[in-house]
Parts: C-alpha cells; sequence; structure tokens
C-alpha cells in the first residue's frame, strides 16, 4: 500500500466520521425540538406557582433573595480583603 492510497483511504475515513457525528448531531437536535414541542403540548413547562397564581408574590420573594444573595457575597468580599491584605 503506498501513500497515496493510505491518504485516500484516511480521507475517506474522515469524511466518513465526520459524516456520522454530523448525521447523530441532526437527529439528536430534531429530538430535543419534538420532546420540547410534546412538553410545551402538554402543558408540562410551567411551574407550579405560576399554575397556582402567586408569580407576583413569587417574583418578590425572589428579587429579595436576589438582593439577600448579593449582600451576602459583598460582606464576603469585604471580609476577605480585610483577612487577607
Amino acid at each position: 500500500m503506498t501513500i497515496l492510497e493510505m491518504f485516500e483511504q484516511s480521507g475517506i475515513l474522515t469524511l466518513l466520521g465526520m459524516g456520522v457525528v454530523f448525521g447523530f448531531l441532526v437527529i439528536l437536535v430534531l429530538f430535543m425540538n419534538l420532546v420540547a414541542w410534546i412538553i410545551r403540548l402538554l402543558g408540562w413547562d410551567k411551574d407550579e406557582q405560576e399554575s397556582s397564581g402567586s408569580t407576583a408574590a413569587g417574583a418578590a420573594s425572589s428579587a429579595a433573595g436576589g438582593a439577600a444573595v448579593v449582600a451576602a457575597i459583598t460582606a464576603a468580599v469585604n471580609e476577605y480583603r480585610k483577612t487577607h491584605q
């Protein structure tokens, strides 16, 4: 087997491998879109808070929780800077 034949065979195998991977990814994307469509169709994508009607209260508590997290991170960074200078 000559080098030219080996390069030809390796090129064919490379293209075949890339084609298989591309085909798998296309099938994966199609399947994921199908599953997302089925989930939306069945209504499984809604949170329990949304279905109970307390979205405004949930958003307010989430914002308050976010502010508490930011305050805790700020305090931790300040404490770290005090002890490591």
